[in-house]
């Protein structure tokens, strides 16, 4: 696993290293040394997997309030989708930052979100498929959401939705109290 920290501490994208032969190749996409050595948070509560049949499906900001925060490592298995991420740590000097990262089925890239981030994507093509590893469990009412065109974040979109779950697109400009 190739390890590239992002603008934003704690923040990275994870190449797997492929060791490539005449039938293909084998790569790790996990491993908890790695990830302990990098002082990533190497627990996992449950996986998940997300289906989008269309081509500018959005869906985020996402992130749990404490004490449910979790991190994130997150692969797009089928198609693309460019992923993104706000740090949301009030004492983080890139405190309301956020970066893009295309993740695609033949990049192989992973992009790792630690706690107190916010985490959404938009798909770049029909029929993506996301697979999540948490560190923590889903915990209904912990989970909030900040609307994708805050004008606080300023996120850039590579192109503007077209699908999105109403919650999404509903959400006032994000509190920071």
């Amino acid at each position: 696993m190739i390890f590239e920290e992002t603008k934003l501490k704690g923040a990275y994208i994870i190449k797997i290293e492929k060791l490539e032969d005449e039938r293909g190749f084998f790569g790790r996409s996990w491993c908890a040394k790695e990830m302990k050595k990098h002082g990533l948070n190497a627990g996992i509560s449950q996986a998940n997997v997300s289906f989008n049949k269309l081509k500018g499906t959005l869906r985020g900001m996402h992130f749990q309030k404490a004490p449910h925060q979790e991190a994130k490592l997150v692969r797009c298995s089928r198609g693309s989708i460019f992923d993104v991420i706000i740090d949301l740590r009030k004492n983080s000097p890139t405190f309301k930052q956020w970066i893009g990262v295309e993740l695609t089925q033949d990049n192989y890239k992973m992009l790792y979100v630690p706690e107190d981030f916010a985490h959404g994507f938009i798909t770049l093509e029909d029929n993506c498929e996301i697979s999540y590893q948490m560190s923590e469990f889903y915990v209904p009412g912990a989970g909030e959401t900040i609307r994708w065109n805050d004008p606080l974040f300023n996120i850039q979109w590579p192109l503007t939705p077209t699908v999105m779950s109403e919650k999404d697109k509903s959400q006032s400009d994000f509190n920071l109290n």
